[in-house]
């Protein structure tokens, strides 16, 4: 191998390594932590794999004592039932801060229990959540929370709701939500690719080549819509939403908006080299003929581009959906919106459903889409 050839692949592939180094570096990775921190994605990760999909109407049953804080404030129940539902405190007051066990005896058995506080001026305030066995008990630790002390002696209280299912499953209101979401992220995607197709498609001949390029005035149109397909690609949906958001108040209707700009300048692009791509013969046949331009786009261009242009145009859809996805988490409405809030809120099982919903979606986007386009060809 020649010298120069060697030095010259040398450089290169050092060139090529160190690109690998410094973005390794910059993105900061650490794969073994992916192991490492594994048990703290562990809920994550079991709820999103559990949506919440169906449930059961809830029977509530509540048990309450006097529990004063911080101790002083108001007298306290000193001796606790025998028998029957009953909480039994390790401690009859706490100050603030202070940690006690709280126990709970022949409550529903496998129920959930919320333990909350309910405060003087009858606010309440949720401390945590646990499970009753088979037997109705329960035990946990609880941090005395500094709430406000008693008012006319009247003291902070304990309470424990048992939240027990009763009846068959049906639809949880959380498969509703993502229903009517999806609904709206597939319809956007729809009336945003059929709008952007009505202004793509002549546009695009404006920006073919072997169409519009011919003299001064052609090459000026020419470049000048190639150009502005080319603006409008570079500016993320994201972007635009968010413009649009800030414009028009954030809702479906902006989400709506960006995706059709978007939308306009990536179907104009592809439709324009779809154009470029076609037979010249019957073009040329046509224009031999005389045939006024108008003509030679109605029966030697169109029929040759309509396969392509339909299959363009379902497969954008397909994309659109997705993108629209997105677009939700900066208020673009739809499924995505849905998703941020329920991350938000720290919802998991909401968000498992919601993230599924999209899976499912986006599959038989994809199957339809490639259908038509195997129909099409």
């Amino acid at each position: 191998m020649p010298l120069p050839r060697l030095l010259r692949n040398t450089l290169i592939t050092a060139l090529v390594i160190a690109a690998f180094v410094i973005s390794y570096r910059v993105t900061e990775a650490d794969f073994p932590r992916l192991f490492r921190d594994l048990p703290k994605g562990r809920e994550l990760l079991t709820a999103f794999l559990t949506p919440d999909v169906f449930t059961r109407d809830l029977e509530t049953r509540t048990v309450s004592i006097v529990f004063p804080v911080p101790c002083g404030s108001a007298s306290v129940e000193e001796v606790f039932p025998a028998e029957g539902p009953r909480l039994v405190p390790s401690v009859n007051c706490a100050a603030p801060l202070e940690k006690f066990t709280l126990q709970g005896f022949d409550l529903q058995p496998n129920s959930e229990v919320v333990i909350r506080w309910r405060l003087p001026d009858e606010r309440t305030m949720t401390a945590i959540r646990t499970q009753t066995d088979a037997n109705g008990y329960f035990s946990q630790e609880v941090q005395a929370r500094p709430i406000q002390a008693s008012v006319n002696g009247v003291a902070s209280r304990l309470e424990v709701d048992t939240l027990t299912p009763v009846g068959g499953l049906k639809p949880s209101q959380a498969l509703k939500d993502v229903l009517d979401n999806m609904f709206v992220t597939i319809f956007m995607a729809l009336l945003s690719t059929t709008l952007a197709t009505l202004i793509a498609a002549p546009l695009s001949f404006l920006a073919a080549s072997n169409i519009t390029r011919k003299g001064c005035f052609g090459t000026g149109v020419y470049y000048l819509f190639r150009s502005f397909f080319n603006l409008m690609r570079s500016y993320d949906p994201l972007v635009m939403a968010t413009v649009f958001g800030f414009w028009l108040s954030f809702g479906p209707f902006p989400g709506f908006l960006a995706l059709t700009v978007v939308t306009i300048a990536s179907l104009g692009k592809l439709f324009s080299e779809a154009v470029e791509n076609i037979d010249p013969g019957p073009v040329e046949a046509l224009q031999a003929t005389g045939a006024p331009p108008l003509h030679t786009v109605r029966y030697a261009v169109v029929p040759q581009i309509v396969p392509d242009f339909v299959s363009y145009i379902i497969y954008h859809w397909d994309i659109n959906v997705r993108i629209s996805t997105i677009i939700g988490f900066v208020g673009g409405g739809g499924i995505g919106y849905y998703l941020n809030l329920s991350i938000n809120d720290f919802k998991w099982n909401q968000a498992g459903t919601a993230i599924w919903a999209i899976v499912i979606v986006v599959w038989a986007m994809d199957f339809l889409s490639a259908e038509v386009r195997k129909r099409l060809t």
